[in-house]
């Protein structure tokens, strides 16, 4: 049986996009990769580094975009959005109040997903077909230029869903563009259309089983589709890191950005708080950007909550992600992140070994 499992597969037509088949094969290039086509072992490449989704016929045009001359009134008005932006968080009431409360509801059980669900609950997927999924799910969010809030909040969904109902490996692509359709009406003013959303799958779901889908997701979440994700922590911590500090600010929020989203594919990120994996992610890239300075300040304790020590579980995993130690051919977050428009932060790299030293208390 295990045999079988591993080594039955299906093929992609050139023109078709991925299709959830119980049966399993490595795709060849620049053939979008299918969900059904994965295989238990860890070992198994799959390789996503020349594929990229068509775009739907029937929505979602690009606009272009009219020059804007800008006014007196309005530079006076961008400038003062500035300054606003800049300040610093710990004396902002509501910021500090903000992050106190998204703390509070990312304890809550109800809102957290099981960090042993593969083993406790799924019986048909492995956490290389979620890592499979998942950087499909970058290239969609991609394709339809949805913002990250909408990826983290799908993943987030797909992780809860999946801690409490078995689901087998042909319905996994579906469970997943549910969630992304679940989570686009929930952050987008123009969600994608479930057309488009089967449309992605090479209409291998029709729209009554997206839509059909999308109830039992809300059905579980109790219509409840605003739990606090990394990204959420991730854009107060970063105003917090900026505070006093020389390094570029574009570089550090999109290396951020980059390495939070890197932990997104590792199903042994599940385990950790979303609020650790922001305070994790920050500390590393402040490493990254700056090794010879110590990546954590009292600031950053203090605000954050957390000591070097609490983070260095969590910030060694994140590092091995962004070393690829596991040696992944999985490409959409790091080909993303290599682009110009995010300041090529994903050519950075890191010194491969975290000094002890930073992990230790900070002297007050």
């Amino acid at each position: 049986m295990d045999e079988q499992e591993n080594s039955v597969s299906t093929t992609l037509s050139s023109n078709k996009r991925p299709s959830m088949s119980p049966s399993l094969q490595i795709p060849a290039p620049k053939k979008r990769v299918v969900l059904g086509e994965i295989s238990n072992s860890t070992n198994d490449v799959v390789s996503t580094q020349n594929w990229a989704p068509k775009k739907p016929k029937s929505s979602l045009k690009k606009k272009k975009k009219k020059k804007k001359t800008t006014t007196k009134r309005e530079g006076e008005a961008l400038k003062t959005e500035i300054v606003v932006r800049s300040v610093d968080p710990r004396k902002s009431d509501y910021s500090s109040s903000i992050y106190s409360h998204l703390l509070s509801l990312e304890m809550d059980m109800n809102k957290r997903s099981s960090p042993s669900y593969m083993g406790r609950v799924q019986n048909d997927i492995s956490p290389n077909m979620r890592e499979i999924l998942v950087d499909w799910l970058v290239e969609v969010a991609e394709e339809y230029q949805l913002v990250t809030d909408t990826l983290f909040l799908t993943v987030s969904y797909i992780d809860r869903y999946l801690s409490s109902y078995a689901i087998s490996r042909n319905k996994l692509q579906l469970l997943g563009v549910a969630c992304m359709l679940v989570a686009s009406k929930y952050e987008e003013i123009c969600p994608p259309r479930v057309e488009d959303f089967c449309y992605i799958t090479d209409n291998t779901y029709i729209m009554e089983e997206v839509l059909e889908m999308e109830r039992d997701v809300l059905k579980f979440l109790n219509f409840d589709t605003g739990p606090p994700t990394t990204k959420n922590f991730l854009r107060i911590l970063t105003r917090a890191a900026l505070e006093n500090s020389k390094s570029s600010k574009t570089q550090l929020e999109f290396l951020s950005c980059y390495l939070v989203e890197l932990s997104l594919l590792d199903y042994s990120c599940v385990q950790f708080l979303p609020s650790v994996v922001a305070a994790s992610a920050i500390f590393l890239s402040r490493f990254t950007i700056q090794p010879e300075v110590h990546p954590w300040s009292l600031a950053l304790q203090s605000y954050s909550g957390y000591r070097p020590s609490d983070l260095k579980i969590c910030v060694r995993a994140i590092h091995d992600l962004q070393l690829n130690i596991k040696g992944s051919s999985l490409r959409a977050v790091r080909d993303k992140y290599r682009k110009p428009k995010y300041a090529c932060v994903g050519t950075l790299t890191s010194l491969p070994e975290i000094p002890a030293i930073y992990f230790e208390a900070i002297d007050i």
